[in-house]
């Protein structure tokens, strides 16, 4: 199946984009209340947990390259795969905006949602997400249907 990719331009700092990818602080903020932990190095785990504690998502770092690229492999639970998704944040400074390219592969069918006014599958969940981060790094605030 070809890989789920969606772009968007934040009007913010190479390094700034990159602490909010990378900090368990920040991702709680934009990320449906996820805090992502990690120490960022290749071969180090990843975990995307949620407020009540549960892992909701983990994989490993497979790529770390600070302002440029992270790429890490993503396994959830409820879905079925012969191997782990892989995203890869993209980051291109353009003057004063960043450009974010998001990129999941080895995606199945179960990780789309055909449903509308939801955040469920990839599809839904990731401009959310973005759009989220987006208000997030460029007011200081967040879109109040994800800050649960």
């Amino acid at each position: 199946m070809k890989p789920y990719e969606y772009s968007i331009y934040i009007a913010t700092t190479p390094e700034s984009l990159w602490n909010a990818l990378t900090s368990g602080e920040s991702t709680r903020n934009y990320f449906f209340g996820m805090k992502v932990e990690s120490d960022w190095e290749e071969g180090s785990k990843v975990a995307f947990i949620r407020k009540n504690g549960e892992v909701d998502v983990e994989g490993e770092v497979v790529i770390a390259k600070p302002y440029e690229k992270l790429t890490f492999t993503w396994d959830h639970p409820d879905v079925e795969r012969e191997e782990p998704s892989v995203v890869t944040y993209k980051m291109k400074k353009l003057a004063e905006v960043v450009k974010l390219t998001v990129v999941h592969d080895n995606v199945v069918a179960d990780d789309y949602c055909d449903e509308e006014d939801t955040f469920r599958g990839l599809n839904n969940g990731w401009p959310a997400i973005l759009s989220n981060l987006k208000s997030y790094l460029e007011t200081g605030n967040v879109l109040s249907p994800m800050n649960t």
